[in-house]
């Protein structure tokens, strides 16, 4: 996927949008959902805990490093969840995917304001962040079979 963006010169500017990764993290028939504390434009909604991929870095390595900083827990990462959602006018992209905690890790609360575990019937009862809200029913299945 490319993104064209054109420059005060009015040149076309072709480059690959900014990875963006997302862990759904799944236990006992649920899923981790995080409350933004920051910026002001978006705290209080509900995000996959994720972030920026770095140059060099894998997606899964980036997810890796993220839980690690955003919950102080270890995960595997598994497979895909739903599509590649566009985010910031095109120039990033999310990547979620389905993972699991290792060694009995519990997060914890260091980046986001709330930790919720959520149930297929919960997904709704939280209000998502645009780019994360597409993810929610990709989820439901992996739910419904814990």
């Amino acid at each position: 996927m490319r993104t064209e963006w054109v420059s005060g010169n009015g040149q076309a500017d072709r480059r690959e949008p900014k990875v963006v990764v997302g862990a759904a993290i799944i236990a006992d028939g649920r899923v981790l959902a995080c409350a933004r504390s920051a910026p002001p434009e978006v705290a209080g909604r509900w995000e996959f805990p994720g972030g920026k991929v770095e140059p060099g870095e894998s997606e899964t390595a980036a997810l890796i490093r993220e839980c690690a900083e955003e919950l102080a827990v270890r995960v595997e990462i598994g497979d895909r969840v739903g599509r590649d959602v566009r985010m910031a006018h095109g120039r990033s992209v999310l990547k979620v995917f389905a993972a699991r905690l290792l060694h009995g890790d519990q997060p914890t609360l260091l980046e986001h304001s709330e930790l919720r575990w959520l149930t297929a019937a919960e997904l709704d009862s939280v209000t998502w962040l645009p780019a994360d809200a597409p993810i929610v029913a990709a989820l439901r299945p992996l739910l419904a079979t814990g």
